[in-house]
């Protein structure tokens, strides 16, 4: 389902966001969407620091894997045993 948003800006601000989507070939409408799902996305959902700290610590681990052929095929195979019980 879609809401609508109403947002109320100056003139000249309108302007430059109306030449700024222009620019882009783009609606204002989707300008505004995009660059809303862009601040949204550079937001840190969390501390940057203990992500860094979990990925190092991740990074320092040796685990046993496989070629990526053979474990698709692997699990492919589990679904197809799993499909037939």
């Amino acid at each position: 389902m879609s809401k609508r948003l109403q947002v109320v800006v100056h003139q000249a601000e309108f302007e430059r966001y109306e030449r700024s989507a222009r620019a882009r070939g783009l609606s204002v409408s989707e300008w505004v969407r995009q660059v809303l799902r862009l601040a949204e996305r550079d937001l840190s959902d969390g501390d940057v620091d203990a992500k860094l700290a979990a990925v190092r610590a991740a990074a320092q681990h040796s685990f046993p894997t496989a070629d990526i052929d053979v474990m698709l095929a692997e699990i492919e195979q589990g679904y197809g045993s799993s499909l037939s019980q």
